[in-house]
């Protein structure tokens, strides 16, 4: 299937590693160009030229999205490179929202840093790019969330997960009109670099095989297995295309199907 992404221009935060960088190597893949942005400048750089030495047009910006003044400086690197924003993929965010914790132990400056960094970073990033995609008549902004927003355990990451959901509905709703689609996807656990070094360091405290861990990590999910980068980075990619017109506002679980919940 033809994606249309030839000669796209795309900036995918957070896309330094783990499921950015995998969302930013599928939309190099289709055609796109790619603009990878992330704070540690070396980091972003490393991983912008893995993807041009397999030939992709992709280039690597420095920036924190907890900051306003960094993202207005990054986008306008971009539209100075590229001439333009067509896609913007939103991921730049700390994985799982942190460790649980009861009540009682909960600070409130972390759920600062989270709303900060995930809800109004996610929203900086839309708000310097969305101008350029209403005047074009044509768009696409999709928010890497988390399927803490559909279950209990964590209250900061279910809180975040699902304000990023609610922000991307209103945003679609106003935003659509003008050719922009606004989506989410929401993975659970996904083998990153993150998740890879959870397992080992698990496997070894509880002294058994590394498989053997990641498939006790698995039991909620029905497919039987953790679902890999490229894996939620497919889903990206065709919510990123023409394509994916007729979705707009709505969340796309991309977890490899938890099991139990019926959400309709």
């Amino acid at each position: 299937m033809d994606l249309q992404l030839t000669g796209k221009r795309a900036l995918v935060t957070g896309g330094s590693r783990g499921l950015g960088f995998a969302v930013a190597q599928e939309l190099a893949g289709e055609g796109a160009r790619v603009a990878l942005l992330a704070r540690d400048p070396a980091a972003v750089e490393a991983a912008a030229e893995q993807l041009r030495a397999r030939g992709y047009d992709v280039i690597g910006v420095r920036a924190d999205t907890a900051r306003d003044r960094d993202v207005e400086s990054a986008v306008a690197e971009v539209d100075d490179r590229f001439g333009g924003i067509d896609i913007l993929v939103n991921g730049a965010a700390k994985a799982g929202g942190g460790p649980a914790k009861v009540l009682a132990d909960l600070d409130d400056e972390d759920l600062r840093s989270e709303v900060e960094t995930k809800v109004l970073g996610y929203l900086r990033c839309t708000r310097a790019v969305a101008p350029q995609m209403i005047d074009r008549g044509w768009g696409r902004i999709v928010n890497i969330s988390g399927l803490a927003a559909r279950r209990t355990g964590s209250v900061f990451g279910s809180v975040r997960n699902a304000s990023v959901a609610a922000m991307s509905k209103n945003l679609a709703d106003e935003l659509g009109p003008h050719g922009v689609n606004v989506t989410v996807v929401h993975p659970w656990l996904t083998e990153t670099e993150g998740v890879r070094a959870m397992i080992r360091t698990g496997a070894a405290a509880r002294g058994v095989p590394e498989p053997e861990f990641a498939q006790g990590l698995a039991v909620d999910v029905s497919i039987g297995r953790l679902v890999q980068p490229a894996e939620v980075a497919h889903v990206v990619t065709f919510l990123a295309s023409p394509l994916s017109v007729a979705i707009n506002g709505d969340a796309v679980a991309a977890g490899g199907g938890l099991v139990g919940p019926v959400f309709y």
